[in-house]
């Protein structure tokens, strides 16, 4: 049930103002008008805008339906506020659209309060008004003040929400377009991004994530220029300047609970081509092919992400390059693949082989001469050699049972 202003007032003060003082403040409310609107425009220079006609209105409004609305409380305190009530909450809805706060509309409400007691306290003697009704209209226009100021107060909160909302529905259809491809026009992009305050950066990365644990939910706390739609089937984020101090390991607190991976740094145009290398490496982080504890920046893991794209053909190769292996007993065939990787990927130097491995380097040398036994010379064919390390690469970061060299 909506509750309307007036009956947040359990006290309804303006219950004890005698009710035949309606009709002696009623003849007197246009002119009470226009000193409190000259009053308001002076003391506010926000408000004084003689070329608004709009706004204009919009101000003898509130101030002439205030005036009604708190004589007709003294006539009838039950009398309905919501003609009054909407007013201000169109006050609020437009203080928050001009991007002010509330603090200049409750000055001018004090302003328009401090006219009407003046006029009131002067009047007082001519309709001999004692002092303790005095206090009744004082504490009855207190309370007038709080409910209107409260009106305000809900309009103002709605139009932020609805600016938030507004924004941040303007922020993913940006994201959305920096993905797009074909790239979108570089005007579209600038306009897009006036509209949705983002500054458009020289350089972004495109970031694929996925939330650790189902429940519950942990929404990330993410810098206010990083463009994030965690509502989309793959949720993703665009990090403007990657590589400026910092960037990075503001990432890592706000997603903790969250499977990152960074594609590579580009122009922002080029962002779609980010987002293809964070697809890439996502999925193999969660295989375990690539670390999930921390953020992945592609850009570290490139040998690994070109040899997975084609993973089939890599195993492919492996079961012809490989295939002398077959003749090893399984626990030390795979003790010699990983010297025979280490060997690879260290120029064959025995000790930093050793250190890699945390194993004698002598031990290092009795392997490879049995691989020297096993392949023969290929083992130092230029040409072989990148296929090797990267069919060893493929089968000992990601073993499929079904395709062993047994």
């Amino acid at each position: 049930m909506t509750t309307t202003l007036g009956e947040r007032s359990p006290l309804k003060p303006w219950a004890g103002v005698p009710s035949e003082l309606s009709d002696i403040f009623r003849p007197h409310l246009d002119a009470l008008a226009e000193e409190m609107i000259e009053e308001i425009l002076t003391g506010i220079p926000e408000y004084s805008r003689p070329q608004d006609e709009e706004y204009a209105r919009l101000v003898r409004l509130a101030v002439e339906g205030a005036l009604r609305q708190f004589v007709d409380l003294i006539m009838d305190p039950e009398s309905s506020w919501e003609p009054v009530a909407a007013v201000y909450r169109e006050i609020g809805w437009a203080e928050a659209r001009e991007g002010r706060n509330l603090d200049i509309l409750q000055t001018s409400l004090r302003l328009g309060a401090r006219v009407a007691w003046r006029r009131l306290a002067a009047e007082s003697e001519r309709y001999n008004v004692s002092r303790r009704t005095l206090a009744s209209i004082a504490e009855a226009i207190f309370a007038f003040l709080d409910e209107i100021a409260r009106a305000a107060a809900d309009g103002y909160t709605k139009a932020r929400e609805q600016e938030a909302g507004e924004l941040e529905h303007r922020r993913r259809r940006l994201l959305d377009l920096l993905l797009a491809e074909p790239p979108a026009a570089p005007q579209a992009v600038a306009d897009l991004a006036r509209l949705a305050q983002w500054r458009v950066p020289r350089t972004a990365a495109a970031v694929v994530l996925y939330e650790r644990r189902q429940q519950p939910f942990s929404q990330p706390s993410l810098p206010p220029d990083v463009l994030a739609d965690l509502n989309r089937r793959e949720p993703c984020l665009i990090v403007p300047d990657p590589e400026g101090p910092g960037r990075g390991r503001m990432l890592d607190p706000a997603l903790r609970d969250w499977v990152v991976a960074m594609g590579p740094t580009v122009r922002v145009e080029d962002a779609a081509k980010s987002l293809r290398w964070a697809r890439e490496a996502l999925p193999l982080a969660r295989r375990g092919v690539l670390p999930s504890d921390r953020l992945i920046r592609c850009a570290d893991h490139m040998p690994a992400l070109i040899m997975f794209q084609d993973e089939e053909l890599v195993r492919t190769v492996a079961e012809r390059r490989l295939a002398p292996l077959k003749a090893v007993r399984p626990r030390h065939r795979e003790r010699l693949m990983r010297t025979l990787l280490a060997c690879l990927q260290n120029g064959f130097n025995a000790t930093e082989v050793a250190h890699r491995l945390h194993v004698h380097p002598q031990t290092v040398r009795y392997r490879l001469h049995q691989l020297e036994d096993l392949f023969g010379g290929r083992l130092h064919t230029p040409e072989t050699r990148l296929e090797m390390e990267m069919a060893l690469t493929v089968w000992l970061t990601a073993p499929e049972p079904s395709q062993s060299i047994d």
